[in-house]
């Protein structure tokens, strides 16, 4: 027992052993073989390295987006003038990377709490028992108080006097100068795998271009001010159409780097998308259109709170920060090689198919590529016994 398990030791740590090779002259096994191998070997250089970039690692990145907006708009409502500022038409107005600039607007001054009729359509009735005292209605404005007005034929209710109309939208919308405002948006980001910063004010954007450029794809792509008129235009939006009802645009900061070239190459690419509504304008019987919200401005008159309500329609525009960077790296390299090296055995498989199961001489084959013994018991003079490398050519 102890001779065995020491022969067996001793034949597990210094014996090798060698698949038998059968050289199998067939040119259509051949030429499969050799057209398996090279689409391979196609797919390893074109598909892994070269498109996939399998020889590098990647890192996405850490970024911050400062947002600023720049212009006046002046509107003229019923005699009443005013000049808008960016205080005024811009929400929120810290400059963070998703914000709303107004272009249209229906406003109701000098609300103060109480009683009043309900609008046309909103809470019809004929009687006062159709106004439950107390009760609210989902599309009302107010408190039922169980009166019915027989001037309106709607039901009195507890609210903000006088109640929002918000049934005519203006058009053309109130400000259409809103076309001719600048957004500035700075931008930097972080690739902390490979410790490299970048900004979006690059190389050749300096204080004095700065204050003349203007963003556009062909002349100036890396010019970080762009007009809202343009940003609308480029995401396949009508500004007439978006001001009036409001919408959404998405404006895509895209970095995607190849770190072993200079990184003054890493540079950012700007796409804008339509995010709410159809550019198109061809669905003219969407349920809900544009984008809208509603702020109000209190304040005191006689002891009275008061307040001026504003239905604001305007441009929601989303940063949206995209990015990639690739540097080489010998660890996923040396895995796409390995990869591809395993992948070759495919070709073997599909010949030794060929072979075995499709060819006419295909128990010729067999009987040369396997060795087959009746006996369990190893003859030391026999082929199989032979430390020698035989090859059969057939």
């Amino acid at each position: 027992m102890k001779s065995q398990i020491s022969n067996a030791l001793s034949d597990f740590f210094f014996e090798y052993e060698t698949p038998r090779q059968v050289l199998v002259r067939n040119r259509r096994v051949g030429v499969v073989c050799r057209l398996i191998q090279l689409g391979v070997l196609a797919y390893i250089i074109g598909w892994v390295f070269i498109y996939e970039k399998g020889y590098q690692s990647t890192d996405t990145a850490i970024s911050s987006v400062f947002s600023k907006m720049k212009g006046v708009g002046y509107t003229n409502v019923s005699g009443n003038e005013m000049v808008w500022d960016v205080a005024d038409y811009v929400f929120p107005p810290q400059g963070d990377s998703s914000f709303v600039v107004m272009t249209n607007y229906i406003i109701t001054e000098g609300q103060k709490m109480g009683k009043c009729p309900e609008l046309q359509d909103k809470q019809n009735c004929n009687s006062d028992g159709d106004c439950e005292e107390g009760h609210f209605k989902r599309t009302g404005h107010g408190q039922m108080t169980g009166v019915c007005v027989n001037d309106t034929k709607t039901c009195e209710v507890l609210t903000w006097c006088p109640i929002e109309n918000d049934q005519n939208i203006p058009d053309p919308p109130l400000l259409m100068s809103a076309e001719n405002y600048t957004l500035f948006i700075k931008n930097s980001v972080t690739f902390p795998l490979f410790g490299v910063t970048r900004s979006n004010l690059v190389e050749g954007i300096d204080a004095v271009s700065i204050n003349e450029c203007l963003h556009d794809p062909k002349d100036s792509p890396l010019c970080p001010i762009f007009r809202l008129g343009d940003i609308v235009k480029l995401s396949g939006f009508n500004f007439k159409t978006i001001a009036k009802v409001g919408g959404a645009i998405g404006i895509v900061i895209d970095w995607t780097c190849n770190l072993d070239m200079d990184v003054k190459h890493c540079k950012p690419k700007y796409n804008f998308h339509g995010l709410y509504g159809n550019p198109d304008e061809t669905d003219k019987a969407r349920a809900s259109v544009g984008y809208n919200f509603r702020y109000a401005k209190y304040y005191m008159e006689d002891k009275v709170q008061k307040r001026t309500l504003l239905k604001v329609f305007g441009i929601r525009i989303d940063i949206i920060v995209q990015s990639l960077a690739r540097k080489f790296d010998i660890i996923p390299t040396l895995t796409a090689i390995g990869s591809g090296v395993g992948i070759f055995g495919v070709a073997t498989v599909v010949c030794d198919l060929v072979l075995l199961y499709l060819l006419p001489k295909r128990q010729f084959y067999k009987n040369m590529k396997f060795k087959y013994t009746d006996s369990h018991v190893q003859d030391p003079d026999s082929e199989a016994g032979s430390t020698e490398t035989e090859v059969s050519k057939v």
